[in-house]
């Protein structure tokens, strides 16, 4: 395969949608870590430990979000540097508007459940396993409203 200029847009399309798979698996896990605490509640070194994969897995998807960010970045503004390789396919796309404040909801639900691994570690109870389940099955819903925008444009 041969790199040429003319495809950056869709090169820095393939890796936003990497990285946004990638954070997409820490949105999803993480609530499930913390059902497992709140199953797990009466044995403290299990807690631990699942607080410590918790935590490593909320770092790890700030990386990821990081890359996203970026990727999303030159896509979104890409066209400033050289509309040639970035061309704003989105412009006055309604659906992207919505995209975003989606994005913006799971981003909110992300740092929640950051803040609730943190919250557990110094002593916290943690809310019932059933809550947590409900809880994580917000990420799967809004996603699924993202996808529609994306692949379909209904607006």
């Amino acid at each position: 395969m041969e790199l040429y200029a003319g495809n950056t847009y869709l090169w820095t399309k393939l890796l936003h949608t990497l990285f946004v798979i990638a954070w997409m698996a820490t949105v999803f896990y993480l609530p499930r870590i913390l059902v497992n605490i709140a199953e797990a509640a009466s044995e403290p070194a299990v807690v631990a430990r699942l607080v410590l994969m918790g935590k490593r897995l909320y770092r790890f998807g700030h990386v990821m979000l990081g890359f996203v960010f970026l990727f999303g970045f030159l896509l979104w503004f890409g066209r400033v540097i050289d509309d040639s390789l970035w061309p704003h396919i989105t412009a006055g796309r309604g659906w992207m508007h919505l995209k975003f404040l989606l994005v913006l909801g799971i981003l909110a639900h992300f740092i929640v459940a950051g803040r609730m691994v943190k919250a557990i570690e110094k002593g916290a109870a943690p809310k019932s396993a059933t809550w947590l389940r409900w809880f994580n099955e917000i990420p799967v819903v809004l996603l699924l409203v993202i996808l529609v925008l994306v692949f379909i444009k209904p607006i």
